[in-house]
């Protein structure tokens, strides 16, 4: 996820966006689908796809995230 981060940051999208899908992966099998490091995970390749300009596959993700944020923390946390 790091690497990812910088590879981001160093403008090359392309190269991050296989290590944020096996970040997701990894967390999914480790954690489960549902636990708030995989919906951060998941909002960070939606965050990910969004600057690459593909907003039709970052908004499924960026609505899961917010659904793994809400059931873990309730409606009305502020993250």
């Amino acid at each position: 996820n790091n690497l990812a981060g910088l590879l981001e940051a160093k403008g090359d999208l392309d190269g991050a966006e296989p290590l944020c899908r096996r970040a997701v992966e990894i967390r999914e099998a480790a954690l489960g689908p549902d636990h708030p490091d995989t919906g951060t995970s998941v909002n960070n390749l939606a965050g990910l796809l969004y600057a690459k300009g593909d907003l039709d596959g970052a908004e499924p993700l960026y609505r899961r995230a917010l659904e793994i944020d809400e059931a873990a923390l309730g409606p009305d946390h502020p993250s």
